[in-house]
């Protein structure tokens, strides 16, 4: 009995599969068909405060800087 921890490696054997599922995911993206929320948005001047907030544990979710 062991547990094991997949991998992209383990589902994406080449480059040209690596691009085309990125394509795909950000074609969802774009067309309104997959929602990514955004739980916390930092402006770039801000980035060192993102890193607090991440390393510290304090944000949930996808957290992103805005230029």
């Amino acid at each position: 009995l062991f547990a094991t921890r997949p991998k992209l490696n383990d589902y994406i054997g080449k480059r040209s599969e690596l691009l085309e599922g990125a394509d795909t995911l950000f074609a969802a993206v774009i067309n309104g068909k997959l929602h990514v929320p955004i739980n916390h948005a930092y402006a770039l001047k801000d980035a060192a405060k993102a890193h607090t907030d991440l390393e510290s544990r304090a944000t949930t979710g996808a957290s992103i800087l805005k230029p």
